[in-house]
């Protein structure tokens, strides 16, 4: 199976202005996704910037970058138009985050293995919720699986509700999951997702995944127990520089 990883890296950043070359033990932010990218099971990593200065850090290393429009609403539209400019059919695009400096070539590839089955049109990650914290913190969506191990809902709140216990004592009950935003798609796909309009349920949850949910997409999941770090904020940067200290530690979010 043909498969390319698009890494999409903006420049800008609110909180974290240039974020894709913040330096983390040496080397950049997404030198690093490069790097943990170039060990799963993909035939090509792609880098998809709006910026001059990250295209060309990314060569000076040796990784490929292409540089895309500046005015993208999401990932995923930078993610496409990456895709149309490499000239290469693939079986299989994966969007990885150009803010996850540790992602798993396992969690990679256990994406790919999904596609194995024709009828996949889109795949995701899913992880066990650990704690409390991570089951009402808004900053880790929540997904519901079907019997299929396809998503029917996703939401910054914890679903499902178990109005028979009281809410500390739902993980002793229900076994949540948390979303992990690394996502697959076949091409086709990925570019009839470019295509459709904002959906109420995602401008509710700020969650683009659920209009693709709304238009009909199926998104299938697998199951990963492998925790990664998100760099959104200078603590960030703290936690993923203590990880570097101490590797398979990860810090408590």
């Amino acid at each position: 199976m043909h498969s390319i990883g698009i890494i999409p890296a903006r420049y800008a950043s609110t909180r974290l202005p240039g974020k894709p070359l913040i330096d983390l033990g040496g080397k950049s932010m997404i030198q690093r996704v490069v790097e943990q990218a170039r060990q799963a099971n993909l035939s090509r990593v792609v880098v998809a910037t709006d910026d001059e200065r990250i295209r060309k850090h990314v060569l000076g290393f040796g990784g490929e970058a292409v540089l895309t429009n500046p005015d993208h609403p999401s990932g995923t539209d930078r993610v496409w138009e990456a895709y149309q400019h490499l000239g290469t059919p693939a079986d299989c695009v994966v969007n990885i985050q150009g803010d996850e400096p540790f992602v798993h070539a396992a969690q990679i590839n256990a994406l790919l293995a999904l596609f194995a089955d024709a009828n996949t049109q889109i795949a995701t990650l899913v992880k066990p919720v650990l704690n409390l914290e991570e089951l009402l913190s808004p900053h880790l969506p929540k997904v519901v699986l079907g019997a299929q191990a396809e998503a029917l809902y996703f939401s910054r709140h914890p679903v499902p509700y178990l109005r028979q216990h009281p809410q500390e004592q739902w993980l002793q009950h229900h076994p949540y999951l948390r979303h992990i935003g690394l996502y697959a798609y076949r091409p086709a796909v990925l570019q009839q997702l470019t295509q459709l309009a904002p959906a109420p349920l995602e401008l509710a949850e700020s969650l683009e995944q659920l209009r693709w949910l709304t238009h009909g997409f199926r998104i299938r999941t697998a199951e990963t127990a492998l925790e990664t770090i998100g760099i959104d904020t200078p603590e960030d940067v703290a936690r993923a520089l203590a990880y570097l200290q101490r590797p398979g530690q990860y810090p408590s979010t």
